[in-house]
């Protein structure tokens, strides 16, 4: 049986491919800028250790010890 249905630009060709390639690399391109932009957003809020004396070694307290500097 001859397959006389052929089409190079149908979707499971080079035109879905290049849909596919096209897709992937926008959502690279988003997922990039929105792992820039919250990391930007963090380097803008340091934090400043209140006590550096009083903290120790693996203690949950130490998460009291720092406040945002300003």
């Amino acid at each position: 049986m001859e397959n006389t249905n052929r089409s190079i630009f149908a979707l499971d060709g080079i035109t879905g491919m290049l849909i596919a390639t096209v897709l992937l690399l926008s959502i690279l391109a988003g997922l990039t800028v929105w792992g820039l932009s919250a990391q930007q957003a963090v380097a803008n809020k340091p934090y400043k250790i209140t006590d550096p004396q009083a903290l120790k070694m693996r203690d949950v307290a130490n998460a009291n010890q720092k406040a945002i500097a300003k």
